[in-house]
């Protein structure tokens, strides 16, 4: 089993930032991509940004681009979310996701091992 455990999550101010974390632990892989998604109070969840086990290659939804950025650290045991511009139409529960597959997809059923979320406060 993989563990993926988000941290980094709180309350801020409209154009302020804040930066995500996502420990993987548990199984490895050879290859894998991890992925950040978020889901606001009856909305359902949504695509925020990708990047595969190199760190090439990333995706970013429309809706984040220019404010957001995926990253990760040399051992690929962690993968950050940092936020700028912070926006209160960001607010919500953050997710990281591990597709065993490699892929920048953009859909939650492409991936096969969640987080349990942490949450994203933006005051106006």
């Amino acid at each position: 089993q993989v563990q993926l455990v988000e941290s980094g999550g709180g309350l801020v101010q409209a154009g302020g930032s804040l930066r995500l974390s996502c420990a993987a632990s548990g199984r490895t892989f050879r290859y894998y991509a991890m992925g950040w998604f978020r889901q606001a109070p009856g909305k359902e969840r949504e695509f925020v940004a990708a990047i595969t086990w190199s760190g090439l290659n990333t995706n970013y939804a429309d809706s984040v681009k220019g404010r957001f950025t995926i990253s990760g650290d040399n051992a690929k045991t962690t993968v950050y979310l940092q936020m700028n511009s912070l926006k209160p139409e960001d607010t919500a529960v953050y997710y990281c996701a591990l597709d065993v597959s490699n892929e920048l997809g953009t859909m939650a059923y492409e991936y096969d091992y969640w987080g349990q979320g942490t949450q994203v406060t933006v005051s106006s």
